[in-house]
């Protein structure tokens, strides 16, 4: 038998009515009302009804206050009160509302014990649900407690109501509310908010969607249990309000306020609030199971849906943003003026999705990118809309500085967005997680103007190839990938013109980068020793690293003061030609590619990713052919020992000479190469080989602190 807080007080509660002493719990107590109970079966609807109670109680207990608002909402409860079929149930329990209400004011004057009342109630409304039993009731006490302060209210006004009001010496005890009879009003009005307060619950539960939520549920059977004593408490609140009414009515001049009444008063409100407070963490568990079934329907419903051949991309953009009619959940990123979905139509879509924590240089260069197709409307690669999708899980707090971020974010990217967050449904995370693999890292997933999805990740495509890449199938990105071979512009292009310059001009180019700056002193200094000895014109591109950004600036300070070589002085250019490499090699992993032998650019990709994380690494390029893709160990050594091979440049050439004796070294001291994936960066390849030995690589699982859930990684 459930008990709620306050149980040793329905005891003291028990044990006071005298006639009532053999009970000595709750569970007795309970088996007396589970006896009167015998519903048959009929039904009232008692949220109406209820709702008309409240207005009656709100607008009868003393000095409560109706604003505007409130006063609104209560005359549209009269409008719709109006209805013919609610009439028709007031026609039917209007008899049975009367007979409670004589029964509770008989009672009252007879100076019966609280309980033996209470269970006399519940006699009379054996053939009700609890629910029905509880509304019923407070109805009751509604027409005794309203008639009461409507006399009050009226009776300077109204003669007959003056006249009554003397007969009932209601005029006396006006003039005494703000004296020795306030803090029983202020106590019967605490105690009428919190039977109030477990009726809106215990109606709530009646209300609740039996299509999410079953009576067989544990979560709803355990609620279930607790009303009938729920119940119990608050009807006998109703007659301990309907009694101390009767007993201020009766007092005459003598306003002798009884202590064993207030404590009475006190006491039950104070199991009232308890039971409420029960009520309230039953019902948050229902309605996160509701809003767990809904939410399985609601993806289940996008699975099917994605599956689902269609004329336009209407429905799909309307399950995953905003399904309903009633607002326009989109914001125009070039006049920032809310619009509709409708704007989408048919159209190409590049949902670029991501949490709060996208980068600024994401964003700079996906504007970039985004202002050029603009510029050529009238192009193919032109034909498509950005649309950014929030993705911020419901239970995270919703505060002022997170919501200044987000309009931050929303203010600065030119493209649409949805104009809050919380308009992206928990089945849309859901499935943005579990389907498209979305994490931390945002993607760009891309749908056709049917709405099906023809990339699910296009994000590496655009920072290779731009709006080259529409309309981001898996067949253009072959197709493009099939045009491309292992030059310089595949590594440098869209980041600086005056490389591609040099690269017309067929000079020798080294692009090197790390974070050791006396490895940097070193090469820059030999390299420029090689080219004055050789006689060749030799440019030198400092690209940096693609993690410690403060290492990288304070590299990039001695190269200017030294001035030992150009550099790139804005690092979201560093960090562009870092993330077109990772993207590369993604999208290779993507199509299947990730050890393909019959592909040269394979394993220069991997060596360039793998050298920048550990150490110093230099590539040397003449015009657009690379020459050597070397680690620093093998590189800065081949330049250093230029008096060894150089005799070998008037026979082979510079090129070739340079080559050979760097193959030399490397055969000797070649370092193995290394890579790490996040979690968050999409697929990850099962095996792969080393691009300088061809052996495969170790696979090993590790974990970064840097977040918050350990999200693991994969290291070869």
């Amino acid at each position: 038998m459930a008990q709620w807080p306050g149980h040793d007080d329905s005891q003291q509660l028990i044990r006071r009515d005298r006639s009532m002493v053999s009970i000595s719990d709750d569970n007795m107590m309970m088996r007396q009302i589970q006896a009167t109970h015998a519903p048959d079966g009929r039904e009232v609807d008692v949220k109406p009804l209820f709702n008309l109670v409240e207005d009656i109680l709100n607008r009868a207990t003393f000095q409560t206050d109706i604003d505007e608002t409130d006063a609104q909402a209560h005359l549209e409860i009269e409008d719709n009160a109006q209805q013919a079929g609610f009439l028709a149930m007031i026609d039917a329990i209007s008899f049975t509302i009367d007979r409670i209400s004589c029964e509770i004011a008989c009672k009252a004057l007879g100076g019966s014990d609280a309980h033996a009342t209470t269970l006399s109630l519940f006699s009379m409304l054996s053939n009700y649900s609890w629910d029905a039993k509880l509304v019923l009731a407070l109805a009751a006490f509604a027409l005794y407690y309203g008639e009461f302060w409507l006399l009050a209210q009226i009776y300077s006004s109204n003669q007959l109501a003056k006249s009554m009001a003397i007969l009932k010496q209601l005029p006396s005890i006006m003039e005494h509310t703000s004296g020795p009879l306030k803090s029983r009003f202020d106590t019967l009005n605490n105690l009428i908010k919190a039977m109030m307060g477990v009726t809106r619950c215990i109606v709530e539960f009646k209300d609740m969607p039996s299509n999410y939520i079953t009576q067989d549920a544990p979560e709803f059977s355990s609620a279930m249990a607790h009303i009938p004593i729920a119940v119990y408490w608050t009807i006998r609140s109703v007659v301990a309000c309907a009694t101390q009414i009767t007993t201020l009515t009766g007092m005459g001049h003598e306003f002798v306020i009884s202590t064993s009444e207030a404590w009475e008063l006190s006491t039950l409100a104070h199991k009232l609030k308890n039971i409420h407070e029960s009520l309230k963490k039953l019902m948050a568990t229902c309605y996160r199971h509701i809003e767990e079934k809904k939410s399985n329907e609601a993806y289940q419903m996008l699975v099917k849906l994605f599956d689902s051949i269609h004329i336009d991309n209407m429905k799909v953009l309307k399950a995953l943003i905003y399904a309903k009619d009633d607002l326009q959940p989109l914001v125009d990123g070039s006049t920032k003026r809310r619009v509709n979905i409708e704007v989408l139509r048919r159209k190409n879509v590049l949902l670029l999705i991501s949490d709060l924590d996208i980068s600024q240089e994401e964003l700079s260069i996906l504007e970039q990118i985004y202002n050029e197709s603009r510029l050529h409307l009238t192009r193919q690669e032109s034909h498509y809309e950005v649309v950014w999708i929030p993705i911020v899980d419901h239970f995270i707090h919703w505060d002022d500085p997170t919501q200044k971020k987000f309009e931050t974010l929303q203010s600065s990217m030119p493209w649409y967005t949805v104009y809050h967050p919380t308009l992206i449904d928990r089945a849309v995370i859901r499935y943005v997680k579990d389907v498209w693999h979305f994490k931390n890292k945002p993607i760009l997933v891309v749908l056709d103007p049917q709405g099906r999805v023809v990339s699910p990740n296009a994000l590496h495509m655009m920072w290779i190839w731009g709006s080259n890449a529409f309309p981001f199938t898996s067949l253009r990105e072959e197709a493009l990938w099939k045009e491309e071979t292992w030059r310089l512009e595949l590594l440098v292009d869209g980041i600086d013109p005056l490389v591609l310059d040099w690269i017309k001009e067929g000079k020798y180019i080294f692009l090197y980068g790390g974070d050791d700056v006396e490895w940097v002193r070193k090469f820059t200094t030999a390299a420029r020793s090689v080219a004055n000895t050789a006689r060749i014109p030799l440019e030198m591109v400092y690209v940096g690293k693609s993690t410690k950004r403060e290492q990288v600036r304070r590299i990039m300070a001695t190269l200017a003061v030294e001035k030992l070589g150009h550099f790139w002085q804005d690092l979201t250019m560093v960090w562009f030609f870092w993330t077109r490499l990772e993207s590369m090699l993604l999208s290779k992993i993507q199509l299947g590619r990730a050890d393909d032998h019959h592909d040269p650019m394979v394993p220069q990709i991997k060596k360039l990713l793998s050298y920048d994380r550990d150490g110093g690494w230099a590539l040397l390029s003449k015009g657009s052919q690379v020459l050597v893709n070397g680690h620093g160990t093998t590189v800065l050594p081949t330049l250093l020992e230029y008096d060894i091979w150089k005799e070998q440049v008037p026979i082979k050439g510079f090129d070739d000479s340079f080559i050979d004796h760097h193959q030399k070294i490397h055969g000797v001291a070649h370092p193995c190469c290394r890579f790490e994936f996040s979690a968050h960066s999409g697929r990850i390849p099962a095996s792969m080989t080393c691009p300088e030995c061809h052996r495969y690589m170790e696979k090993f699982t590790t974990f970064c602190c840097c977040h918050d859930d350990h999200v693991p990684g994969s290291l070869f």
